[in-house]
């Protein structure tokens, strides 16, 4: 059962009734579900599949490729493997040649980045076999998935050479929203309520691997002991791992996620190099942009500002919470989370992480505001004295700035409060010199308090359940 990726289900469904051959590009993190949604859209009726060899040389990877040919034909099975990618190609096409019918042929190469090394041709064969074969066909869908995002973008998508524009379709697979996060746990007969789901958000995300970890009939503390503090949980060391298959040399991704995990609110590029004794460079470029692709971190833009002052934030939440608690506390057992959630520290960090949500669900926010079909641009302001973490400007000449606060009952507006809120309305007003209508909406996990503090400066009060939204 596929929950949720009703767009990418559509669009793999609608490469096997087009009328000319197909080129998909998936991509997305590690764990987060790419050959599972291709395999169940298509149900695994593949005229040939192969999955790269992780660390595989090319004679591997070429020995790979005639077992799992072999498996679909028995037209080599006396030949041996291949000695290069052209002739691994010309064998694939001489097996396309001896089927018969016209429905579509299905070819999926998974975890392609593994299989095209600098030296082993492979992407410069695979431009070939595309170019000169398939595209001269109308009944191919080639699928290549990868989950070195920023390889995928760069080598395919944004190719220059054989395979410019020659991408049909792309699939970027993100992680699940709270609402998918919902529907997948009670798919598996785990109902939670929505602040419960929420907390285990901030601690593994939406990732689909993890949350197959989640069992039924234990708490949130409970399947977060077991996972990430408990002896031999299953996601102590899954970190590192995670860094190691997606990057060569991962040091540096892990450097700049480690000195992240320590600036919450973010770090422009200019920061974040001088914090971890880099220099601007190629390299460091092609860091940022694996880790931004890969959805680890993300850009935020200041309200009206240009695009180089842009900051750099942790968002992913596995990571954030590997590197707040998992590495320090692994192997403490039961109990651990309990104590550790109980902690002022947690407050503060869970401020943080819900922060990140937020900015994360802004269509579930727009919903909830009533203004889906508005156009919409998101920032964050600050001056000396103010922040605002999420500035939703729109075109029908109104701002909502939000105050996002995450808080385990009713938030109260004391006068303190209120007076801060006034003030960072009017600094808004006048640094910005906007003419559109400003006004505060708070986005809390169980409401405001209704007094009078709340009554005189609150446009829009949301809660949780607002970032639930469909």
């Amino acid at each position: 059962m596929i929950i949720g990726r009703e767009k990418e289900i559509k669009t793999l469904e609608s490469c096997l009734i087009s009328e000319k051959s197909e080129l998909i590009v998936t991509y997305g993190r590690r764990r987060i579900g790419k050959t599972f949604l291709i395999r169940e859209v298509y149900k695994n009726k593949f005229t040939f599949e192969m999955t790269g060899l992780y660390k595989g040389d090319t004679k591997d990877q070429l020995i790979n490729f005639k077992q799992q040919l072999d498996k679909s034909t028995r037209l080599f099975k006396i030949e041996k493997a291949p000695k290069n990618w052209n002739e691994a190609f010309i064998q694939l096409e001489k097996y396309l040649n001896k089927l018969q019918g016209k429905e579509k042929k299905i070819l999926f190469i998974d975890e392609f980045p593994w299989i095209a090394s600098p030296r082993s041709k492979f992407l410069m064969w695979f431009e070939h076999f595309w170019n000169t074969y398939c595209t001269k066909r109308n009944d191919i869908v080639l699928i290549i998935c990868g989950s070195a995002a920023s390889y995928m973008v760069k080598n395919i998508l944004q190719n220059k050479g054989g395979l410019h524009n020659r991408t049909t379709q792309k699939i970027k697979l993100e992680a699940f929203t709270l609402f998918e996060t919902k529907i997948f746990l009670a798919s598996k007969k785990i109902q939670l309520e929505n602040y419960d789901i929420l907390q285990l958000y901030m601690a593994i995300g939406g990732i689909p691997h993890y949350l197959d970890k989640i069992r039924k009939g234990e708490s949130v503390a409970q399947n977060i002991d077991r996972l990430c503090f408990e002896q031999h949980g299953e996601l102590i060391h899954e970190f590192y791992e995670v860094f190691s298959s997606l990057f060569e040399d991962s040091k540096t991704h892990i450097e700049v996620i480690k000195t992240l995990a320590n600036h919450p609110k973010g770090l422009t590029k200019k920061q974040l190099l001088e914090k971890c004794n880099l220099h601007h460079s190629g390299y460091t470029s092609k860091v940022f942009n694996d880790l931004i692709e890969s959805g680890f971190i993300s850009q935020f833009y200041s309200f009206h500002k240009i695009e180089r002052e842009a900051t750099l934030r942790l968002t992913d939440e596995y990571c954030l919470f590997y590197m707040k608690y998992i590495q320090k506390h692994k192997n403490q057992g039961k109990g651990t989370w309990q104590q550790l959630s109980n902690k002022h520290s947690y407050k503060v960090w869970s401020g943080y992480t819900f922060e990140n949500i937020c900015l994360k669900h802004i269509l579930p926010i727009k919903k909830a505001l009533g203004i889906e079909n508005v156009y919409t641009n998101h920032s964050s302001w600050s001056d000396t004295k103010h922040q605002i973490d999420l500035v939703i400007e729109r075109d029908d000449n109104r701002i909502n700035l939000c105050e996002l606060k995450f808080y385990n009952a009713a938030f109260t507006i004391d006068s303190n409060y209120l007076h801060e809120l006034r003030s960072k309305i009017s600094h808004f007003k006048e640094q910005t010199k906007t003419k559109k209508g400003v006004y505060l909406t708070m986005i809390t996990s169980y409401g405001i308090k209704t007094n009078a503090q709340s009554l005189s400066i609150v446009e829009n009060s949301l809660t949780v359940e607002s970032l639930f939204y469909n």
